[in-house]
């Protein structure tokens, strides 16, 4: 069952952290941390916020409000396909249509 995880050691903010995962999403993990870490250091250096508890609230609550931010604009892009590939279908069924007539 150990082949299956990988046991990652992962350091945000000068503390080291043992962590599993599967293997598999290793990889993701550290860039994970390391996008955590960034953030985290990002608002500790802004001086505004102090206390690792704190930090790491702040560096949640940002990179959870720019998620939300890329599923909104995920989905606006995805009502903005669906409406132009309905469109084209629309176009293609017809100039189908208009040959299929001039056939017979």
């Amino acid at each position: 069952m150990n082949d299956i995880y990988a046991h990652v050691s992962v350091r945000i903010l000068e503390k080291e952290y043992q962590v599993s995962c599967p293997a598999n999403e290793r990889t993701d993990l550290l860039d994970s941390a390391e996008v955590l870490n960034a953030k985290m250091r990002e608002i500790r250096d802004s001086g505004k916020v102090v206390g690792l508890d704190r930090i790491a609230v702040m560096a949640a609550l940002n990179m959870a409000n720019e998620l939300l931010h890329s599923q909104a604009r995920d989905k606006a892009l995805e009502g903005s396909l669906g409406n132009r590939l309905k469109l084209i279908s629309e176009r293609v069924e017809s100039v189908l249509g208009a040959s299929q007539q001039l056939d017979l």
